[in-house]
């Protein structure tokens, strides 16, 4: 079975609610700017589908409709490097100060203070942000050492099965890069890719009760994900009937956006919580294996690169 507490994720995210809320707040605002840059585009394209007839109009709403849907994503992947330094990380630091039982300060708030450790730990969103690339590179790696091993196993309908557990890992994995940088933040080094290089290894070390946990996690996270998207369907279509034209597959894409949303909002940090947990349990009392460094450095040029970063910001 699992090695984490359901209960004590849920504790642990209602003693961090100022940043739930954030996280509603901006998820949610990406909801509504879909809606509204959407409905927006679509309107646009049924006037100018008035010039024309029927099928043309149908075809302006759909191109229309599309257009403010790609500039709504395009805004938002900019903004990502931000949502992951003020949001993902402030959180997760919060989280490790909980988790080790520090007391949070009374004269400050929840985000205000989140924002100085992460600034402690990472110069600028730019750094946060290469540190976090490069571990998800090595995490990859890691995965697709395990799949490899597997691959040995003289198994009937094997490659099928392979198929198979090469997509789930794909999605377990996602959880723990944002693991990967609560164990920086909590080392309190003032190298992170030094950090990141020890978190790495420890994580190669104990891959496989990681992604046990993981796949517990992908199971619960999805599930309820999927629950959240049936759910909405209705109300979302309802709403989409009231865009220029009634979009067809409007619905469709309104109920996966907020299914999204509650995901990245709410599913998400009680999943990474869960695995915080598992780690920080399974490294206890444990260093950084030399063998697996070396592996490491082997099969993964993120992890040299890795490396190379740790040895200048030591040397700068």
């Amino acid at each position: 079975m699992w090695n984490f507490s359901i209960t004590r994720s849920l504790g642990l995210m209602a003693r961090t609610a100022p940043f739930i809320a954030l996280r509603i707040a901006i998820y949610f605002g990406m909801v509504i700017a879909y809606v509204l840059v959407t409905s927006t585009g679509a309107g646009i394209g049924w006037g100018i589908g008035g010039l024309g007839d029927e099928g043309f109009r149908a075809n302006s709403i759909f191109i229309g409709g599309l257009v403010g849907f790609c500039m709504t994503a395009g805004a938002l992947y900019l903004m990502r490097e931000y949502i992951l330094y003020v949001v993902k990380a402030g959180h997760i630091a919060v989280l490790v100060e909980l988790l080790d039982g520090r007391p949070l300060p009374d004269n400050q708030g929840q985000i205000r203070y989140a924002r100085g450790i992460v600034a402690n730990r990472f110069a600028e969103a730019s750094v946060l942000f290469a540190v976090d690339q490069l571990i998800k590179g090595v995490l990859a790696a890691i995965t697709g050492l395990v799949q490899g091993v597997a691959a040995f196993l003289p198994l009937p309908g094997l490659d099928q099965l392979m198929s198979l557990i090469r997509a789930f890992l794909r999605i377990a994995v996602g959880f723990i890069d944002e693991v990967m940088l609560a164990y920086i933040i909590r080392t309190r080094s003032p190298n992170p890719w030094q950090s990141a290089q020890s978190a790495l290894v420890l994580y190669g070390q104990n891959a496989g009760t990681m992604l046990r946990n993981a796949a517990f996690l992908t199971v619960i996270v999805y599930g309820l994900s999927i629950a959240v998207f049936l759910v909405m369907l209705a109300p979302a279509a309802a709403l989409v009937y009231w865009i220029p034209g009634g979009w067809t597959s409007g619905g469709f894409l309104l109920a996966l956006i907020f299914a999204w949303a509650v995901k990245a909002a709410l599913i998400e940090p009680f999943a990474i919580t869960c695995m915080m947990q598992v780690f920080f349990r399974t490294i206890e009392g444990q260093s950084p294996n030399p063998e697996w460094e070396a592996k490491l450095s082997q099969m993964s040029g993120k992890f040299r690169k890795l490396k190379e970063n740790a040895g200048l910001a030591a040397t700068a």
